[in-house]
């Protein structure tokens, strides 16, 4: 039974982004702001608050580990940021210190039926380590996965076409990261291939296809060179998430799952095609991806694994 409670665990600039998105989006009549520099969560708390002459009705504030009781969704953002120069698998050691912390304490306090959104990078490996402590099913734990990366690819599709992003039909799938991998041979426009539709209406080359992955795939270490972080599309992401469990939509998103077979790949989190209801995971599609791009899935799960080896999961 949905509660309208949402924890965000960590308020950093990806936490409070997520928090304030969140709340815009109307769905929760409850959010809670969780981190160890609690004036920063009180002032966040408080400068939230004060859109309530704009928006829905929503209690946001400062909260403790005990918060946690009574939350649909946990979100976690918690942990060490993306330097420059630093790939999301540098960050790895750090942050699995930061959430074995974070299970120890909220472990007494969640209900039984709370879905975990991972988002502190590497995502899938955090997701897996999620999986791991907190002893929930599988389908209550979820991490962001490629989300992003797939609405990145969409706005390269749509600048290239011309045609809306939200009718450009793509997926970046595996690791978010360095081996992700972009599904060319289910995209499609207006049911139309991309070779088939810029053949009528103008030209896109292999050449462009392969600029437009590597473009995807280093969005984030430019972001992070200009400005420090990325932290506005990523709530976008984490906020439509978070819509499709609290409206039980049954909507397919890219999230990062704990796989049990599919594509003949087991025991590892990463990120296909996935229908997500307000119970979470309802099931991760086998989509008809062709064999090259199977291959590369599987390497990208295989890159996953060794890291979770190396922190002893």
């Amino acid at each position: 039974m949905f509660r309208g409670k949402l924890v965000i665990i960590g308020d950093g600039l990806v936490g409070s982004t997520c928090a304030y998105t969140i709340m815009l989006y109307g769905h929760f009549s409850e959010i809670v702001l969780i981190d160890i520099d609690r004036d920063k969560t009180m002032g966040d708390a408080l400068d939230m608050s004060h859109c309530a002459g704009f928006i829905k009705p929503v209690s946001v504030y400062s909260g403790t580990w005990r918060d946690c009781v009574g939350a649909d969704i946990i979100v976690i953002s918690a942990g060490a940021n993306q330097k420059k120069g630093e790939t999301r698998l540098d960050l790895l050691n750090k942050n699995v210190k930061v959430f074995r912390n974070i299970f120890e304490n909220i472990l007494k306090f969640v209900p039984e039926d709370v879905i975990l959104l991972t988002v502190t990078n590497p995502v899938d490996i955090l997701n897996y380590v999620s999986y791991k402590l907190s002893g929930l099913p599988k389908a209550q734990v979820i991490g962001s996965g490629t989300v992003l990366d797939t609405s990145r690819l969409k706005y390269l599709i749509s600048s290239h076409s011309g045609v809306d992003a939200r009718y450009c039909h793509t997926y970046i799938i595996g690791e978010h990261g360095d081996s992700e991998v972009a599904a060319w041979s289910v995209t499609n426009i207006a049911g139309m291939s991309m070779q088939e539709f810029f053949r009528s209406t103008g030209s896109c080359t292999n050449e462009d296809l392969i600029n437009m992955h590597n473009e995807v795939k280093n969005s984030a270490y430019k972001i992070i060179e200009k400005k420090g972080a990325t932290y506005y599309a990523i709530a976008a992401g984490v906020a439509r998430i978070v819509e499709c469990i609290a409206l039980s939509e049954n909507s397919i998103l890219t999230i990062s799952g704990i796989f049990d077979g599919e594509y003949g790949i087991s025991d590892v989190s990463l990120s296909v095609p996935t229908q997500l209801s307000g119970m979470g995971v309802e099931r991760i599609l086998e989509i008809p991806i062709d064999a090259q791009e199977l291959s590369m899935l599987h390497k990208s799960a295989d890159t996953i694994k060794e890291n979770i080896k190396k922190i002893g999961f």
